[in-house]
Formats: C-alpha cells, structure tokens, sequence
C-alpha cells in the first residue's frame, strides 16, 4: 500500500437566486448601480476537510439543504435594502451569507467553510474567504 501524501480536501456547492433587487444609495448620484436594479445572483460555498468521512465525502451537498432554504426563503424575489441591515454590496452579502452559514450550517456538517462567492453575472463576483481563527 502506497503513502498518501498530506492534503486537504475541497469541494463547492452553487445556489441560484433569482429576481433578487437593490439599490446601492451610497454610491454617487450619477452611478448607475445607485438606482435600483437587479441580479440572478449564483452563490457558492466552498468547504474543506483534512479527511473524509467513511463514504468518502467533506460533506453531504443534501445537508446542505437549510441554506438552499434560507437564501429562497429570505433573498429569492426579494428587495435587499428591505431584507438586509447594511449596504447591500456583493461583498457584504457574500459576509453576511458566511457568517450565516458558520452559525447555522456548519455545526451540523462535517466540512469547513472556506468561502461565499456571490456572483451578480457569469463576468462579476465577490468572495468572502473566511479568516483563520485566532
């Protein structure tokens, strides 16, 4: 039997949010993003493990559930001025969702979060990576 070398294992997981709006009224008057527009927004989380469990995963994509139904829930259709307490950039909501996960999600799951990517096109997106813990 060969030595496996040392390494961790990642794996992704996509969300799609649909019809999602808002207006970014921090920025200048005569910015186009001020006024509110919309995105199908595809979130993606990205988690790790140093080893897997005895079926050879980081984690089950179907634990992963309670945050498809939290960002249906809570984003889906949804103006995010009315839905959100701060300004809400890609990048700030891409925060708040890996925040959201690691209180909510990760407990209950084997793998790590890594990272939230929020994408507003196939061209644009923000990442929160996660930092190491203190």
């Amino acid at each position: 039997m060969t030595t496996q070398p040392a390494g961790r294992f990642t794996v992704s997981k996509s969300f799609e949010l649909d019809g999602v709006s808002h207006e970014l009224r921090l920025l200048p008057e005569e910015h186009r993003c001020r006024r509110n527009h919309g995105h199908n927004y595809v979130v993606t989380v990205t988690m790790t493990a140093a080893e897997l469990d005895e079926l050879g995963l980081v984690t089950d994509f179907g634990d992963l559930n309670p945050f498809r139904w939290y960002l249906g829930e809570h984003f889906n259709h949804r103006y995010l001025n009315d839905v959100v307490e701060f300004h809400p950039t890609s990048e700030l909501l891409a925060q708040h969702l890996g925040c959201w996960f690691i209180e909510h999600i990760e407990p209950e799951i084997r793998g790590r979060l890594v990272s939230v990517q929020v994408a507003e096109t196939r061209l644009s997106s923000a990442l929160w990576e996660r930092g190491d813990p203190a």
